[in-house]
């Protein structure tokens, strides 16, 4: 490896080394960048929380119309929340060279990039999953319902990121990236989405909500197995 690459702490060593190792290296370095810049993350999480918080206040006060509306609102609220930390992604370590450097070192690019993208889910995603039945309950949403809701959001917001990492990739470089990320991010977050409040829906209407949760879990186990490829293709093209 370069001596500028090893400056930047990438990883040095064999030329062969494991995926693990790498998503394990590509995860550590985005958690520290993270928590380093802790002011952002209050930010986003202050954003989700006001944004699920201040939309009871618009609508009427009937327990069942919040209860139905509910979920689907703290989903918006996730998916901006989402939307709002995908520059961080890549475009940072684009703009200063540390992405090319990521590229050349000896470590597979698709690991290193499934590191970024866990660790975007952990800062933006975990948060959410853990806060959203706390919110529920100013919808009048139950016990039930509030699990039933963090179950689907644990399952939908990693596609977010997963998605959100491709389109990162693909914007890389290109002007108003940050725009045009999130106008291209928005179309394939809408199934997650539909799926996502619809598991609640269905188990408010006495449905199960099973098919909704499968499809989640079809599309992230799908997701989780194409992004890192295509992201990390989508990278060499931006570098090329």
């Amino acid at each position: 490896m370069t001596e500028p690459a090893t400056a930047r702490g990438l990883p040095a060593g064999a030329d062969t080394v494991s995926v693990l190792a790498a998503l394990r290296w590509g995860l550590a370095r985005d958690l520290a960048i993270a928590f380093r810049s802790r002011n952002e993350l209050v930010v986003q999480l202050v954003f989700f929380v006001l944004v699920a918080s201040l939309f009871p206040l618009t609508l009427a006060p009937e327990p069942g119309t919040l209860a139905m509306l509910g979920p689907g609102v703290l989903w918006v609220a996730a998916l901006l929340s989402s939307l709002l930390a995908l520059p961080r992604l890549f475009g940072r370590d684009f703009d200063d060279g540390t992405l090319a450097q990521v590229a050349l070192s000896p470590r597979p690019l698709p690991a290193l990039v499934s590191g970024k993208m866990l660790a975007h889910w952990l800062v933006t995603g975990l948060p959410v999953v853990v806060l959203a039945p706390v919110l529920g309950a100013a919808y009048r949403l139950d016990a039930a319902a509030g699990a039933l809701l963090a179950a689907s959001l644990a399952l939908g917001t990693p596609i977010l990121s997963l998605l959100g990492g491709i389109v990162g990739a693909l914007t890389l470089g290109a002007r108003g990236g940050s725009g045009l990320a999130a106008l291209l991010a928005l179309p394939l977050y809408v199934p997650v989405l539909i799926f996502g409040s619809g598991a609640v829906a269905a188990q408010a209407a006495g449905l199960s909500a099973s098919p909704h949760l499968s499809l989640l879990a079809a599309g992230l186990l799908l997701a989780g197995m194409a992004a890192p490829f295509a992201a990390a293709a989508a990278i060499r093209i931006a570098l090329d």
